[in-house]
């Protein structure tokens, strides 16, 4: 699939360095169909990066996809430049008019604190809002998932006593829904986060259902009935080297972070990490983009409602 994008946004090169099919606007412009309109509200630090890694997934479908990429005015950025986000990012109140046939919003790394305390919620809030009669499908992710779930159905996150971190087993409850279809009946998947969401609670709402779920990690990926909201605990948009990023982060840190599990060979951090959960992140953002976006989205997209 072809991503539209900025012709100078610094992902183009890496995708084209892996022969990831990127289109201009200009090119975009001559082709005589409607593209899927997918805005990605990005609330990971390392802006850059998050972009690339999740262009790199939504690339494996025919379906030509023009992104927007969305900040939260109400927070200043630490990691990424002013002139940077003002060249390639929108705010909220440039895009509240639009509507989008696709929307993934990140995780974010704030998962200790109380929801109400992140200086953004209130935005973040009336972004989820928006989301449900301006976009036909979302995608939430990590954080950014546990908030959907406390936003638009009050179940709440709880602190783990240490950091899941690392590579899981997974197994697939529904192999007849289409966000897994076509998936192993065991996978691995990354995770990186503090905190957890409970079986107990998605079960008390009969709108949601669990369709995978790691003895070691927990609940994974959880979606309504309409497939209108997805959300997905881990981080299938991972590179190969995330984890080991954040790993050596830490250490540097000092804060003395247990080695990522099921990652390493042997454990050892000098050795490089098997890429074990590509094939089923190509396949979990297809199957999302192709059964829940490109399949169900009116082709006039004003149309889009609640």
């Amino acid at each position: 699939m072809p991503i539209k994008v900025p012709a100078n946004l610094p992902a183009v090169q890496v995708l084209e360095s892996e022969n990831v099919f990127v289109m201009t606007n200009e090119r975009a412009m001559s082709q005589d169909i409607r593209p899927l309109n997918i805005v990605i509200l990005n609330l990971m630090p390392t802006k850059a990066e998050t972009e690339t890694q999740l262009m790199r997934v939504l690339s494996n479908t025919p379906l030509q996809v023009d992104v927007t990429l969305l900040q939260m005015a109400t927070h200043k950025s630490k990691n990424t430049s002013e002139s940077y986000l003002q060249t390639f990012y929108k705010t909220f109140d440039e895009i509240c008019d639009k509507k989008f046939d696709g929307m993934i919003i990140t995780g974010a790394p704030v998962e200790k604190l109380p929801f109400e305390q992140v200086d953004y919620w209130p935005e973040l809030c009336k972004i989820m809002t928006w989301s449900r009669s301006n976009v036909y499908s979302t995608m939430h992710i990590c954080w950014g998932a546990q908030a959907g779930l406390y936003y638009h159905y009050g179940i709440p996150k709880y602190l783990l006593s240490q950091k899941i971190s690392g590579i899981f087993r997974h197994r697939v409850l529904d192999p007849l829904h289409p966000l897994v279809r076509g998936f192993d009946d065991d996978f691995w998947a990354p995770h990186s986060r503090y905190t957890e969401i409970r079986r107990e609670d998605i079960e008390k709402h009969p709108e949601l259902e669990i369709l995978t779920e790691s003895n070691a990690a927990g609940v994974h990926i959880v979606a309504t009935k309409n497939g209108r909201q997805i959300f997905v605990t881990g981080h299938e948009e991972y590179d190969r080297d995330t984890l080991k990023k954040e790993y050596l982060r830490d250490v540097k840190k000092g804060l003395h972070p247990f080695v990522p599990q099921n990652y390493f060979p042997n454990d050892d951090p000098t050795q490089e990490p098997p890429f074990v959960w590509r094939s089923h992140a190509f396949l979990m953002f297809s199957n999302w983009l192709n059964y829940f976006v490109y399949q169900n989205t009116p082709y006039e997209i004003d149309k889009i409602s609640e």
